[in-house]
């Protein structure tokens, strides 16, 4: 069986080296392109003994010559966890030739979500992207949905906790549970969501709010806890990363599947795990 091709973008970084490591750990995959930002002085060295794991045969290129790399190394997917801007840029070209994605930057405006949609239905290609691509996580998703339906007079915070160096806020996976929350009491987030709540007289919590706190702190790898508040009791759903290997293994299933998936379209992770 023919060995699914895969390039990585963000290859020095958290999550990227992680999934190098993987892909090249796997039975079914062939690393073909580690990309990172454009003035890495790592540049040209081999990749796999920049993460040390020894030599691997894939020289670390930069995204300025992203279109040049794709072209040569000819790859079936390209797995993406940088930044949003970076993405977008790296979406576009990839998919121009023909390139499937696997996305689980965070981050993105609205505007820019739509750019990387439009490129993969008009290019033809399929491409999974998600917040958070954790087997756990996206059973989370889910119950929260459920619970949400239930409870739908229950007062929803949202609270996580990421790293220092996280840069975004609130994160991605907080934000699609609550999208999800939202959804499933007929509300539209983008209407009922407060971010934090200031200091002095703020007022009274409204009965339609969906509350978000971001706490950024040490090497915490991710926590999301979910509070459905009523009277006289709450329900708390909470998730806990313990390491980045939860997102890593969710990253090379979705590789797997887009590999193989119908073209022209986006799927979630939902997707992948066939929940």
């Amino acid at each position: 069986m023919p060995l699914i091709r895969v390039a990585v973008t963000g290859a020095l970084g958290r999550m990227g080296s992680g999934i190098v490591k993987s892909v090249l750990a796997q039975d079914d995959m062939k690393l073909v392109a580690a990309i990172e930002a454009p003035g890495k002085e790592e540049r040209g060295k081999d990749v796999g003994e920049l993460i040390g794991v020894g030599k691997c045969g894939v020289a670390l290129s930069t995204a300025d010559e992203l279109r040049e790399v794709l072209i040569e190394a000819k790859p079936e997917v390209l797995i993406d966890f940088t930044t949003a801007k970076a993405c977008v840029s790296t979406a576009k070209i990839a998919a121009s030739l023909g390139v499937n994605l696997v996305i689980g930057t965070t981050g993105f405006a609205e505007e820019e979500k739509q750019e990387i949609v439009r490129a993969v239905e008009e290019n033809g290609i399929a491409a999974v992207i998600s917040p958070n691509m954790a087997t756990g996580v996206n059973v989370f998703f889910k119950i929260a949905a459920q619970i949400a339906r239930v409870l739908k007079d229950y007062d929803v915070e949202i609270i996580e906790i990421h790293h220092r160096h996280k840069k975004d806020a609130p994160s991605g996976t907080a934000l699609r549970v609550g999208e999800l929350i939202a959804e499933a009491q007929g509300k539209r987030l983008e209407e009922c969501a407060r971010y934090s709540r200031g200091r002095g007289l703020i007022g009274e919590r409204s009965d339609e709010e969906i509350g978000f706190h971001a706490v950024r702190a040490g090497d915490v790898v991710g926590e999301h806890i979910v509070i459905f508040a009523g009277e006289g009791e709450r329900v708390e759903l909470i998730h806990r990363a313990h390491s980045r290997q939860a997102f890593v293994e969710g990253a090379i299933k979705a590789a797997r599947f887009v590999a193989k998936a119908e073209r022209g379209r986006v799927y979630s992770t939902f997707d992948v795990l066939g929940i």
